[in-house]
């Protein structure tokens, strides 16, 4: 993957795809020789989310969680009418690998309820999938900036602890992620 993008005048060489999510494709670039996560908003429909402005919402989360005191990936730089979006690389396996590989993230149970205790503590939720979340020397950090004002059914027990184990949904995601790579 041998792309270019020019954000402010820098150049980011993108190395690989690394998720494809609701609001953006998230690749692992190099500038200067560091590491950064490039993130560029698309605009394809999503069936069960619906937005506002993408990139504006990413900026304005990116501040809420930062008041909460969730460990997140720092703001680098954006660029408004790219769309694009540069942060902070945090290198480590998601939880939602670990869980696919067959390990227990149960250590890191406490970390994810300490931060959905700060988010909900400022009316928040913040998106419990484990891909959201990458554990770098033992300490799990959000790696998304979505975040949406504090509903019971989408916190971490009501909905986001299905999927931190191999459940019945999590397999379903699964099965789901495997076909749609065959089409």
């Amino acid at each position: 993957m041998e792309e270019r993008i020019l954000v402010n005048g820098k150049t980011y060489e993108l190395i690989k795809l690394l998720g494809h999510g609701k609001g953006g494709y998230s690749y692992l670039a190099l500038c200067d020789g560091f590491q950064v996560v490039l993130k560029q908003i698309h605009h394809e429909p999503c069936d069960y989310y619906s937005f506002g402005d993408k990139f504006q919402s990413e900026l304005f989360d990116y501040q809420r969680l930062k008041d909460a005191n969730i460990k997140i990936p720092e703001l680098i730089d954006h660029d408004k009418e790219k769309e694009i979006i540069i942060k902070e690389y945090i290198e480590g396996k998601t939880i939602f690998e670990m869980i696919e590989e067959g390990l227990s993230v149960n250590e890191y149970l406490p970390q994810v309820r300490i931060m959905a205790e700060q988010a909900k503590e400022k009316n928040l939720n913040i998106d419990y999938f484990p891909t959201n979340f990458v554990v770098k020397d033992e300490l799990l950090y959000y790696i998304d900036y979505e975040c949406n004002e504090y509903m019971e059914e989408w916190s971490f027990d009501k909905w986001g602890i299905k999927y931190w184990s191999y459940t019945r949904e999590f397999e379903d995601h699964l099965k789901e992620k495997n076909q749609r790579s065959t089409i």
